[in-house]
């Protein structure tokens, strides 16, 4: 009875939020409540539950998530992410045009959320598109395949934070091995699968056709561009690193390991932003502040939904929900990793939204790892991973996507989910692989 109420709430949440277009906060509060008081939970008790989850899970987001808008929109306003885009495109040339936006979409969706990182670059696509007579396809889709996996599998996107938190994992360790599972996810659904599809035509719409190109004196240079979009990687993978190899008793190691905390790491990455990408350059403190102050007003949604699903995680817990499946599956030989990412691409399939996938998935499976032996940041990966699988219509990405490509249904199909799904199936590899070294 416990599975069959959650699967019931679970199913609800895809209905609300999918066909009947409800908020996913408002859809997730109300799938909360029934699966609360339908497990027996006293009235009182599910609500006390719903804030806890709410809490416990925003707790550590607000922080990474609010710092992560602030940096990602000082790297955009300032020109950083065209600098750095247009620069590697020059520097690879018209052969290697591809490896050039996948390193850009890289290097730029490290700190920016996906639809900002994609609104962004994307009028660059185009331009580089026009300007090499290369079919948009060609150019376009490795960029996003490289967006796309940073969204799915790298801190300080929304999805693996939280679900970092959720295992207790090392924020710096799952970035560590998400960058490895993330190149050849990357490499093979990116470049390799668009030279397939150069037949597909893609025409941007006119009304999307209108890139806010700046000068080159109105950029930054290129070296403080990469050193200020990346400086939360350095920070945090240099803390990691040194973690490993440096004695319990080196002077200063606990400062190192502070200044590594990713909430440090970011607070300091904003604050060079700041100063190199706005005051030196320039510009008032006012003005570079309600760049940052327009930044955290943007993602607020973000932090509901997020909260939404850290409720509805808590409630499955308090309730027994979870207890109650991992009992079940504790002696199942199904792998905890197979199995998180399959329970994230089956919601993954019905609610669209890869962040609420890999949120409710990480709250169901949560009892599944202890006493297991598997890494908890390779259960954040593996469900990152089925977080990105077979995108279609109830996709707000599959829509961007088409849009601006001004693509059919049938072609978006073809070009953007079949992506998505190689994304997915290789990550789920990668992260097996990894899991037997280490």
């Amino acid at each position: 009875m416990p599975l069959l109420i959650a699967i019931v709430g679970i199913i609800l949440l895809f209905l609300l939020i999918a066909v009947f277009k409800l908020n996913a906060f408002l859809s997730f509060i109300i799938v909360c409540l029934l699966v609360g008081i339908l497990q027996g939970m006293e009235l009182n008790s599910v609500i006390v539950s719903i804030q806890s989850g709410i809490g416990n899970t925003l707790g550590f987001l607000v922080l990474i998530l609010g710092l992560g808008a602030m940096l990602g929109k000082l790297v955009a306003v300032s020109g950083a992410a065209q600098r750095i885009t247009t620069k590697l495109v020059d520097s690879f040339g018209i052969k290697y045009i591809q490896w050039a936006v996948v390193l850009a979409g890289f290097i730029v969706g490290i700190p920016m959320f996906y639809t900002v990182g994609f609104v962004i670059l994307i009028p660059l696509v185009f331009t580089v598109a026009a300007a090499t007579n290369l079919p948009l396809i060609y150019v376009g889709l490795p960029m996003l395949t490289s967006l796309s996996v940073t969204h799915g599998f790298l801190p300080p996107h929304p999805a693996p934070t939280a679900i970092s938190g959720m295992f207790n994992a090392s924020i710096g360790k799952t970035m560590l091995y998400g960058i490895i599972v993330a190149i050849p996810a990357i490499v093979i659904a990116g470049p390799l699968f668009a030279r397939t599809i150069k037949k597909v035509v893609a025409t941007p719409l006119p009304e999307f056709y209108n890139p806010v190109v700046l000068k080159d004196e109105e950029m930054p240079k290129m070296g403080v561009s990469i050193f200020t979009a990346l400086l939360p990687v350095i920070l945090i993978g240099l803390s990691t690193v040194l973690d490993y190899v440096l004695p319990a008793d080196f002077p200063g190691r606990n400062l190192i390991l502070f200044i590594g905390n990713p909430v440090m790491a970011m607070l300091l990455s904003v604050l060079v932003a700041i100063y190199t990408l706005g005051l030196a350059r320039g510009k008032k403190m006012t003005e570079v502040m309600d760049s940052v102050a327009a930044s955290v007003s943007s993602i607020t949604m973000v932090l509901l939904i997020i909260a939404g699903a850290g409720a509805l995680k808590q409630i499955l817990v308090d309730s027994g929900v979870s207890d109650y499946l991992g009992n079940i599956l504790r002696d199942s030989s199904i792998s905890p990793l197979i199995l998180g990412w399959l329970i994230a691409t089956l919601l993954r399939v019905c609610i669209g939204s890869a962040t609420v996938a890999g949120l409710t998935a990480a709250g169901i499976v949560l009892p599944l790892v202890s006493g297991t032996g598997v890494k908890p940041e390779l259960m954040v990966l593996a469900i990152g991973s089925g977080s990105l699988m077979l995108s279609h219509v109830n996709d707000g990405g599959f829509w961007l996507f088409k849009e601006y490509f001004n693509l059919s249904v049938k072609e978006t199909l073809s070009t953007w989910t079949v992506m998505e799904t190689m994304v997915g199936v290789i990550g789920i590899i990668g992260v097996l692989i990894l899991n037997l070294f280490i």
